[in-house]
């Protein structure tokens, strides 16, 4: 049986674009070297919103505010399954330091679909390229 994993990801809306963070090498190669939302794994006693906060200041040590719960996926990778709940969320500082990642992009909603994103974003890249922040 393969492990079920609860993870986050941040949607990052800035004038009108979104933040997409590059990865570096991965034991997942289905995920190595591709552009996500900057997120993580939800800890036990943690709710959706209190993870990402802490994941991002983890990761980026980028303060964010979680507006709203956009939407979840679950995707089936081949050793893990992955339920991904994303929010739209907004910077509180202008500045941040890759710590996790290699690479980042701020894309407008039209432009999201021009990079590689991890296969459990797909969906959500779908429904973010029709929006308009």
């Amino acid at each position: 049986m393969k492990k079920v994993l609860q993870v986050v990801g941040a949607i990052i809306v800035k004038d009108g674009r979104i933040l997409a963070v590059k990865r570096g090498e991965n034991k997942n190669k289905a995920v190595a070297y591709k552009y996500e939302f900057p997120g993580g794994k939800i800890e036990q006693g943690e709710t959706p919103q209190q993870a990402l906060k802490r994941e991002l200041l983890e990761e980026m040590n980028y303060d964010i505010e979680v507006e709203r719960e956009f939407m979840s996926v679950t995707y089936e990778y081949e050793e893990v399954i992955v339920n991904l709940h994303t929010y739209l969320c907004k910077p509180l500082s202008d500045s941040y330091t890759l710590n996790e990642h290699i690479d980042d992009k701020w894309l407008m909603p039209s432009e999201i679909a021009t990079v590689e994103w991890a296969p459990a974003d797909d969906e959500i890249i779908f429904n973010l390229s029709k929006k308009i922040f």
